[in-house]
């Protein structure tokens, strides 16, 4: 092979190689680097008072109806509640403070005056302090009246209820019939009652270990409808109301029946949130249906367990042997008379 030949094969292989290099370069390219992750701070503002819950008109606000969360800085209204400041609740009327609040401890036991939706920041404004002008109406329910009955330490379940508690209404009562001792019965006039205020205290008192107190107390103020604030109003007057501390869990049992009976019904094409209120309200509401009741024979044998029936016949019967009395009465009825000293007895019911 001559010496041109050999030149021009070393020269291309040479060019093939750097080809080869070039295109796998290029098509793998080199290792890229890695971009390091460089960690900003996160700014957080102050931490502000949310709702953990829906908290509708008439809430009273517990330990687990609210919690501090980091709010933007720029975001921050005067009127929040923020975490290790006091502040004061303006009146709505003036715009000036009317009470001091200092949370959290003193918004524990004031009540929701404006609707909060959960996760919303609670302003001053829209909490009623107990004490203050308006904190009672702002308890109630649209629709709802305030109704207090006195109770004892026997009849109001030793004191251990307490305001936002929900109770039954029993009434005790002697009814008087014919023939034989009365009739004792206790029946369940009301259910489902919310409790607003014992005595004039609508907070629950703790001591200063933060257990709460449990105190007698002789006035019990709930929540009532108008019609069933009447029927309160007349069982006072004819028997001894006690309470009957009602479970949590009831109102989740009633509600259920609630549904199953079909009183309760949900529009096609309610959101969740309809539903959710629709379900709130109903579990709400105190109940005045048809009562239950015992009477001294369902507890005694030596009682009687209803008052015997006294049919129009009886009646006529009992009346005529009345008349029949007195008839006899008055033809036996006489007088005795003396006459210079002769005694005699004269008939008068013949001169009647």
């Amino acid at each position: 092979m001559d010496r041109k030949k050999v030149i021009l094969l070393v020269a291309a292989l040479v060019i093939a190689a750097i080809t080869a290099f070039m295109a796998r370069s290029m098509f793998t390219g080199a290792a890229a680097p890695k971009a390091a992750a460089v960690a900003r701070p996160v700014e957080t503002g102050p931490k502000v008072m949310v709702a953990t819950k829906a908290l509708p008109v008439g809430t009273i606000i517990t330990a687990d109806s609210f919690r501090y969360q980091p709010w933007p800085k720029e975001l921050v209204e005067d009127a929040y509640f923020i975490e290790g400041e006091p502040g004061a609740a303006a009146a709505p009327e003036t715009g000036k403070a009317e009470t001091d609040m200092a949370a959290p401890d003193d918004i524990i036991g004031t009540v929701v005056r404006n609707s909060i939706t959960a996760g919303q920041p609670i302003t001053k404004g829209s909490l009623v302090k107990p004490g203050d002008r308006g904190f009672l109406a702002a308890a109630l329910g649209p629709g709802m009246r305030a109704v207090t009955v006195r109770v004892s330490a026997l009849t109001g379940v030793a004191g251990f209820v307490f305001p936002g508690d929900r109770v039954d209404l029993v009434l005790t009562q002697n009814v008087e019939g014919p023939g034989g001792p009365p009739l004792k019965v206790s029946e369940t006039i009301i259910r489902n009652l919310r409790v607003l205020a014992t005595d004039q205290r609508s907070t629950n008192v703790a001591d200063k270990n933060g257990k709460t107190l449990v105190r007698k107390f002789k006035l019990v103020t709930m929540e009532a409808t108008p019609s069933i604030a009447e029927r309160i109003t007349v069982a006072q007057s004819i028997g001894t109301i006690s309470l009957a501390l009602r479970s949590l869990a009831d109102n989740a049992a009633e509600l259920e029946q609630a549904l199953a009976s079909g009183s309760v019904s949900i529009p096609e094409g309610a959101t969740a949130e309809q539903e959710a209120a629709i379900m709130r309200s109903v579990a709400q509401r105190p109940v005045a249906g048809k009562s239950t009741y015992t009477t001294g024979g369902d507890v005694s044998r030596f009682q009687r367990s209803s008052l015997p029936a006294q049919t129009p016949v009886a009646i006529a019967a009992e009346n005529v042997r009345i008349q029949r009395q007195i008839q006899k009465v008055n033809r036996s009825a006489t007088v005795r008379v003396s006459r210079g000293g002769n005694p005699e007895d004269v008939d008068v019911s013949r001169s009647q």
